[in-house]
């Protein structure tokens, strides 16, 4: 089965797939619902390098507190289709917005539980902030702040673990069988409370700038999670200002606005 320019029918036939649905294509990767012996799976074949290092966390995790990886090949993975009549998003909309929190909070820490295994191969946390140390100086204002306070994080970090890298509303989804489980993860290495500063933007613009809504979740946040209230926001200021110069740099000002204005009411907070 062709898509585009990418072949699924290699993976098809060596794993024994149905195709069950019609394909998905994201930036990064190409999905396909299929099904594995009657039971649904979605095939997943990374377009970036960053995708493969993600498959390789998903792998380690072993389904504990993630999709779990039914197949692995270098750039394909055969992950669990997960498929629940629960929606974080649509949680926060009703105004249940702190037990989204808490529900974000507790998948992560099933993802950062010690194990006994050597972790995989990761991408270094602070190799992401690469962008906003080239844009922050052009551009000043919020994000040489959310710069010089990363810098600072990174100075001294905390509680190294493997970091999913983009926990958020849409990237952890409800099994029926087996909970709340996250996916699409980034595979980095760094300070665990970075996997909590994307919550913070999400699960829309609208949600993430509503006046006095950072100030509550941190608290939410910070409680469930077990974390430092401060050290929190100055991750989401930091978090904040890279997502911003990502969008930048891609020339979508529209975009990087709500994420700008995070990083502002992250500041605002921490008194700078």
């Amino acid at each position: 089965m062709q898509t585009g320019t990418v072949t699924f029918d290699p993976y098809l036939r060596r794993w024994n797939l149905v195709p069950d649905g019609e394909p998905i294509h994201t930036n990064s990767s190409d999905l396909l619902p299929v099904r594995l012996a009657g039971k649904p799976a979605m095939l997943k074949v990374a377009r970036v390098n960053e995708e493969e290092v993600g498959h390789r966390l998903m792998v380690w995790w072993n389904g504990e507190g993630a999709a779990r990886v039914l197949r692995h090949d270098g750039e394909a993975a055969l992950l669990e289709r997960v498929e629940g009549d629960l929606s974080l998003a649509e949680m926060v909309r009703a105004g249940q917005d702190d037990e989204a929190s808490r529900i974000l909070c507790a998948t992560v820490a099933v993802l950062h539980a010690r194990q006994a295994r050597p972790w995989p191969e990761l991408t270094p946390l602070e190799r992401w902030f690469r962008t906003l140390e080239e844009l922050a100086p052009q551009v000043g204002g919020v994000l040489a702040t959310s710069l010089e306070t990363a810098r600072h994080l990174f100075r001294e970090p905390r509680h190294l673990r493997p970091l999913h890298g983009d926990i958020h509303h849409g990237n952890v989804l409800h099994s029926r069988e087996r909970g709340w489980l996250a996916i699409d993860p980034k595979g980095l290495i760094g300070e665990r409370g970075f996997d909590y500063a994307n919550i913070f933007c999400n699960p829309d613009p609208e949600t993430a700038t509503r006046p006095g809504r950072l100030a509550r979740q941190t608290h939410v946040v910070a409680a469930a999670a077990e974390l430092d209230q401060q050290r929190l926001l100055q991750w989401v200021l930091a978090y904040a200002g890279l997502s911003a110069a990502w969008h930048l740099e891609d020339d979508e000002p529209d975009l990087a606005a709500p994420t700008l204005e995070v990083a502002r009411i992250a500041a605002a907070e921490l008194g700078f």
